[in-house]
């Protein structure tokens, strides 16, 4: 019976020793998990302040080269401040700061890009109305005389009105209101350019439609004034033609007969 008691009162007590030691495992868990993270920690400030003198030069070199107009030098620093310390507000800075220098570069398309993906990886940033009236103002730049190709005029205009509808109260509002006017007025030149040739080769329909978009389209220009004391001998003139299609006496543009 003794023996029976020894023996019980033996496993209760290894049972008590190993409950314990099962807590004593779980509290070295959390002390070393907690020293762990408290070494990480102290690690990760000792290298942000050992990074921190690095970012300041490479800052201040991008910003000194940039307000000297040494742009190239510029972008790589900034393009350096990027790549070695993601994520900091200095490395958002310096994405926005590489598109400016290409843009002072006069390198447009290349500007428009960094631009367009600055607007698109921080589409809340502060900067993004600056950032669209520049994508505009690049297309603007590279507008063509009323006599070339007017694809850079309609995205220029395009980029604006999206800086009007989405930021009507930006500082760019009266800047980007008087391009818009300003890019109008060239795409009517360009449409009253065709028209008058359409008319030098006596493809008076379609110097007529011309005539009519102009004024359709771009009412508010002075091209539009020049069109409409054009559009009464331009209407006379198509109507002319298409008497003469359907006789069959003149043939279309192409040399073919009016079906």
């Amino acid at each position: 019976m003794k023996f029976f008691n020894f023996k019980k009162t033996f496993y209760l007590i290894l049972l008590f020793l190993f409950s314990v030691f099962l807590n004593s495992c779980g509290t070295v868990s959390k002390i070393t998990s907690g020293i762990g993270s408290q070494f990480s920690e102290a690690f990760g400030k000792k290298k942000k302040k050992e990074e921190e003198p690095l970012l300041a030069e490479l800052l201040r070199e991008a910003e000194k080269n940039f307000a000297k107009g040494n742009y190239e030098r510029a972008y790589e620093a900034y393009k350096e401040i990027r790549d070695k310390f993601p994520g900091s507000p200095q490395a958002v800075l310096a994405e926005l700061r590489m598109a400016d220098s290409k843009f002072w570069q006069g390198e447009y398309l290349q500007a428009i890009a960094l631009y367009e993906e600055f607007e698109k990886f921080y589409p809340n940033n502060e900067a993004i109305p600056y950032v669209i009236y520049q994508i505009g103002t690049c297309y603007y730049k590279m507008k063509r005389p009323y006599d070339r190709d007017q694809s850079y005029t309609k995205k220029a205009i395009s980029a604006y009105q999206r800086l009007l509808q989405n930021f009507p109260k930006s500082p760019y509002k009266a800047e980007a209101e008087k391009r818009i006017k300003e890019l109008r007025e060239l795409l009517a030149q360009h449409e009253l350019y065709v028209a008058k040739f359409y008319y030098k080769i006596k493809y008076y329909r379609g110097a007529y439609q011309r005539i009519l978009y102009i004024i359709n389209n771009y009412p508010d220009t002075y091209t539009s004034k020049e069109a409409q004391k054009l559009v009464l001998t331009y209407y006379q003139n198509a109507l002319l033609e298409t008497k003469k299609l359907a006789e069959g006496t003149k043939k279309d543009f192409w040399g073919d007969k009016y079906p």
